[in-house]
């Protein structure tokens, strides 16, 4: 066994240099690096902050108004007669956002920039609201029907915006279904990992990959995955809305408190954030530019704003208007990233583990372990008597973080696969593939030992794949978003019809059937 997982590893090694020289190009050519901060900008980084400030300019600042609408369209929760709610849509889409990369993802980028890091990260998500408005309208104007379903997202406009090239579309599915895919062996990793650490924390003893404890979580992820996902695209919206608030509530609720218990640290945060994104400290690296591209990088990759990754969850929802779904995960781009991550800014920067490492060497060597730093923050924040609980607490979170992850890539698939095929046989194939091939593979490469560094290369590299085919077709499709996002305005929000604009869809066609 161990001789086909190495086999498999060495056959993804190939990627990793690819996978660098696209996600730090031009950052790797020696002239453009040696430029005063825009050399610290990556081309994907520039790509996405740059649309992110195009669409607020073109939308008027959409998002003034993507908080107030957004929260009473989530709370209104009418049963729809075909579709999810869009509640649910937005459940869904924060299952996917709210991931593993909320804690570890922000704590590598605090610990590479500095606090100032989270300042631009915040600024990143002002903009990325507009670019998650923007594909979700599109989603929303052109998504199609699929009996008491809809099913949408960057294949679906993508075609339309090519043409009605239908293989446009079949390659935009591939490649969402292969990123999906290649996404779920690194959240297995996770669960696994959430689960050891609980049980480390709990009973002092360290698990080996043998043990009883992991061949049961292994056969319980499997049971559960399957269960969910072989229930359809209702029934993991179902668990979503249950579990998405779940972890939300006990991260954030367990994060306040510890905040709270180190009420006389909140104005020494702020004035690390603030100071820090523009003077960070020496072991930081001392340059502006390091932590305004941490920031901004990690706050673009954690809400997935004009990824196009979300654009599934955004098409399925049943809305009065195209534009209303687009409120709704442009407020789930704020909530992801100005309150999920921030919790966890707060805790890394209010126990500034850094504090007394001049030389560094100590601060390299706790920074190594992104997940170790974090809960090293946390058991400096509490006392003793309860640092226990709460690793464990913050552990569950961290497991729930990566399993609604999971169950987000395998639908997130599914949708995207409609476009290959409707057939219900066709469905089955990626039901089966995600919950009853990938994860298992996951759970046999842990189980073996192997953490298999160089298959994540692969998701690494379709995720930036995923930036370049979207974005262009962003900017193509603005101006059906510019006509239907005028008609929200003009109308209040009332039914949409496309044809007033010049243009035919399939479900905003005037009709009030289609709801």
């Amino acid at each position: 066994m161990n001789t086909i997982f190495n086999f498999i590893n060495q056959f993804f090694a190939f990627l990793a240099p690819i996978t660098d020289a696209v996600w730090d190009f031009p950052t790797n050519i020696a002239w453009y690096k040696h430029i005063p901060i825009l050399g610290q900008f990556s081309f994907p980084v520039l790509l996405l902050m740059g649309v992110g400030i195009y669409f607020t300019i073109r939308t008027r600042f959409i998002q003034r108004h993507s908080f107030a609408p957004a929260i009473k369209i989530m709370l209104a929760r009418q049963p729809p007669k075909q579709g999810v709610s869009a509640v649910g849509s937005f459940m869904l889409g924060l299952a996917m956002r709210a991931g593993p990369g909320n804690i570890v993802g922000i704590t590598g980028a605090i610990s590479i920039g500095g606090p100032g890091a989270l300042f631009w990260m915040w600024v990143a998500a002002f903009f990325g609201m507009a670019s998650a408005f923007t594909e979700s309208v599109l989603a929303q104007l052109f998504k199609e029907k699929k009996g008491d379903e809809f099913v949408g997202g960057l294949p679906f406009y993508g075609k339309r915006l090519l043409g009605n090239n239908h293989f446009v579309g079949l390659f935009l599915s591939l490649v969402f279904i292969t990123y999906a895919l290649f996404n779920i062996p690194a959240q297995t990793f996770n669960v696994f990992s959430a689960i050891g650490g609980i049980a480390q924390a709990a009973t002092g003893h360290h698990y080996s990959h043998q043990s009883t404890l992991y061949y049961t979580i292994a056969v319980i992820l499997i049971i559960a995955c399957a269960f969910i996902i072989f229930g359809g695209i209702r029934r993991v919206v179902a668990y979503s809305d249950v579990l998405v608030p779940i972890k939300a509530v006990i991260f954030i609720g367990i994060s306040i408190i510890i905040i709270l218990i180190n009420f006389p640290l909140i104005p020494y945060f702020f004035r690390e954030v603030i100071v820090g994104a523009f003077a960070p400290h020496a072991i930081f690296g001392g340059a502006i530019g390091t932590a305004l591209a941490q920031g901004v990088k990690r706050g673009l990759m954690s809400n997935e704003a004009g990824q196009g990754t979300i654009t599934m969850a955004a098409a399925i929802a049943n809305n009065r208007h195209p534009c209303e779904q687009g409120l709704v995960q442009s407020f789930g781009v704020f909530f992801d990233t100005m309150v999920i991550c921030t919790m966890t800014g707060f805790i890394v920067i209010m126990a500034h583990v850094w504090t007394g490492s001049v030389d560094g060497m100590m601060w390299e060597s706790v920074r190594a372990s992104k997940i170790t730093l974090y809960l090293t923050s946390v058991h400096t924040l509490v006392s003793s008597s309860l640092a226990t609980i709460i690793e464990i607490i913050m552990c569950a979170c961290y497991g729930l973080f990566a399993f609604t992850t999971l169950l987000g890539m395998i639908s997130f698939a599914e949708i995207s696969a409609n476009f290959i095929s409707k057939k219900s046989g066709f469905i089955l194939v990626i039901r089966i593939l995600g919950s009853l091939v990938f994860v298992p593979f996951g759970i046999l490469t842990i189980l073996a030992g192997l953490e298999l560094g160089n298959l994540w290369y692969i998701s690494d590299l379709m995720n930036i794949i995923m930036v370049y085919l979207n974005i262009p077709l962003l900017l193509l499709g603005l101006p059906f978003v510019l006509k239907a996002l005028a008609d929200y305005r003009k109308n209040k929000g009332t039914s949409f019809d496309s044809k007033r604009y010049g243009f035919t869809t399939e479900c905003w066609n005037g009709k009030k059937n289609v709801r």
